[in-house]
């Protein structure tokens, strides 16, 4: 039985491998041409090469997005630049554009996914594209799942939906208010988060909110994980998580719990307890999260006002580097503030364990105490082997 695909977001190519570790289908990155996110770490040819044959390797697909709001100094190279992205590999183009679509279409045999840029809410515009030759559709957020179902079932082609990551104040990421605000045109891979800063609220010209609370008109952060099996049981093609601007924790905390979640319910047809998947989602969330469109309507319970419940997480403490089998040795970058005799979570892409930090070495074989240089390098000796990408998390 062919599974539905996860597609997990990754920012540079030590995320993509994360992501692919830790479960994912596929994964999809930007290049350094026609992409929304520009403050990424975007990636080069030679890291969309590389990219490709690590997860061709492990049997994951890679998509680029070309999605931005294309101008007409943006078709300079267009051409090119997607016969190039056949030529190394890459699966499929996520694009808002008819005329990259009858391009790629034209000269190469790139899958063509339409972005939920297009704001694609009904299952006419769905078949619309598919008669243009569309391979998959990715559909707009703000539809309820009773609309999804309705469109997957009028309609003959691939459905891609979001099941988790940021939510756009602006009708499917449309917005005008980073350009209009900083003139970097979210539209065209500047969006500058206007919907997150800090503001004050006024009335009749007087503030209102007290001194040091401000408010944001964001959306909370989408997570849709109760309604992964009636979106694997209407035979979704695909569950999309966001967030290219995400840590390798997040990246991988997110994919694998979805990717367990999604596995038990192929094995079981049921999941025996939803809260082991929200605890472990906890792990990386530094966001509040709602449903988002899934039950309808979004009603004030949906909306971000007060940032201060916002909380960075610092649960991610180490990420392993490689484990010395001959002499017993754990290599490992620190992330976060922890110390020796620290009892830590193992989290890896099958498991995760206790265990006891009960030595601790810089690389000059110095004894450390306690690890407070962010990125430090460090390891410490233990008969458990490690493997590159687990990652160590505070208790």
């Amino acid at each position: 039985m062919k599974k539905i695909e996860l597609l997990a977001p990754a920012g540079d190519l030590l995320k993509l491998k994360i992501a692919v570790l830790y479960g994912a289908d596929a994964i999809f990155i930007g290049g350094e041409n026609f992409s929304l996110r520009s403050r990424a770490s975007n990636f080069t040819i030679a890291d969309l090469k590389e990219a490709c044959k690590f997860a061709h390797l492990h049997n994951a697909k890679v998509h680029v997005t070309c999605n931005i709001v294309m101008h007409n100094i943006d078709l300079d190279g267009l051409k090119e630049y997607l016969i190039t992205l056949d030529q190394i590999g890459v699966d499929a183009i996520i694009t808002s554009s008819i005329y990259m679509l009858n391009l790629a279409k034209k000269y190469t045999k790139l899958e063509c996914h339409m972005s939920t840029q297009m704001s694609t809410l009904n299952s006419s515009a769905v078949n619309l594209l598919t008669s243009l030759k569309a391979d998959r559709v990715v559909l707009a957020r703000e539809l309820s799942l009773e609309e999804i179902i309705n469109i997957k079932n009028k309609t003959n082609v691939e459905i891609e939906t979001f099941i988790h990551g940021g939510m756009c104040s602006s009708l499917s990421g449309r917005c005008m208010l980073s350009n209009n605000m900083t003139l970097r045109d979210a539209n065209r891979g500047g969006c500058a988060h206007s919907c997150r800063w800090n503001y004050n609220l006024y009335s009749d010209n007087v503030k209102i909110n007290p001194d040091g609370d401000y408010f944001s008109f964001s959306a909370k952060d989408l997570e849709a994980t109760k309604f992964i099996p009636n979106l694997i049981d209407a035979k979704i093609d695909s569950l999309k998580i966001e967030g290219r601007m995400k840590s390798i924790h997040y990246v991988a905390t997110i994919t694998n719990t979805y990717r367990k979640l999604i596995d038990e319910y192929y094995e079981y047809g049921r999941i025996k307890d939803f809260n082991i998947y929200y605890d472990m989602l906890k792990k990386a969330e530094n966001r509040l999260l709602s449903t988002g469109f899934y039950k309808g309507e979004l009603t004030k319970n949906e909306q971000l006002y007060d940032l201060n419940l916002s909380v960075p997480t610092k649960t991610f403490i180490g990420l392993v580097l490689n484990y010395d089998n001959e002499n017993k040795i754990c290599y490992i970058e620190q992330r976060n503030y922890f110390s020796l005799g620290d009892i830590v979570e193992v989290f890896t892409p099958t498991k995760t364990f206790k265990f006891k930090i009960d030595n601790l070495y810089d690389m000059d074989g110095n004894e450390i105490l306690v690890a407070r240089h962010p990125r430090q390098l460090l390891y410490f000796k233990t008969n458990i082997v490690f493997n590159p990408y687990d990652m160590l998390r505070a208790l």
